[in-house]
């Protein structure tokens, strides 16, 4: 990693990707850990999935997320930090009405990067499923299934 500062509107190398309709911005990525910045609209959310090989978090910035671990739903708000350890299946969710500003979190780093280049502007489910279970982020099927 490179000493230095990553400024509030800048991705490493002008990078920003849209990931389902939400702006995600990398600053920082080693094999180590990736940090990212993401903007998620209202009425936007991940759906329910399992990192194996990876910790991730949340440190909320503005706004109200919801957080489902199993059938137990947890809410967030600006001061928060959400902790979702591998392999504990968890969905997010803005249900707020508002936008919703965070930094996200993974260690180590491993095929994430290279998921959310590969993400970008996808915008069918399926392939999203597909691609996300090459990189080593499993989806979980929809209760209905």
């Amino acid at each position: 990693m490179n000493h230095g500062i990553t400024k509030e509107t800048e991705g490493l190398d002008g990078i920003e990707w849209n990931v389902v309709g939400q702006r995600y911005t990398p600053k920082l990525h080693t094999e180590n850990a990736m940090i990212w910045y993401a903007e998620m609209p209202p009425e936007t959310f991940v759906p329910p999935h399992v990192h194996p090989t990876q910790d991730e978090w949340i440190s909320m910035l503005s706004g109200t997320l919801e957080v489902e671990f199993g059938g137990e739903v947890h809410v967030a708000k600006a001061g928060d930090l959400i902790r979702m350890p591998m392999g504990v299946a968890h969905g997010i969710f803005n249900r707020s009405g508002n936008v919703v500003k965070c930094t996200f979190g993974v260690a180590p780093s491993r095929k994430l990067f290279a998921l959310f280049n590969a993400l970008h502007n996808v915008t069918d489910p399926e392939e999203l499923v597909r691609i996300s279970a090459e990189h080593e982020v499993d989806f979980l099927p929809p209760p209905d299934a």
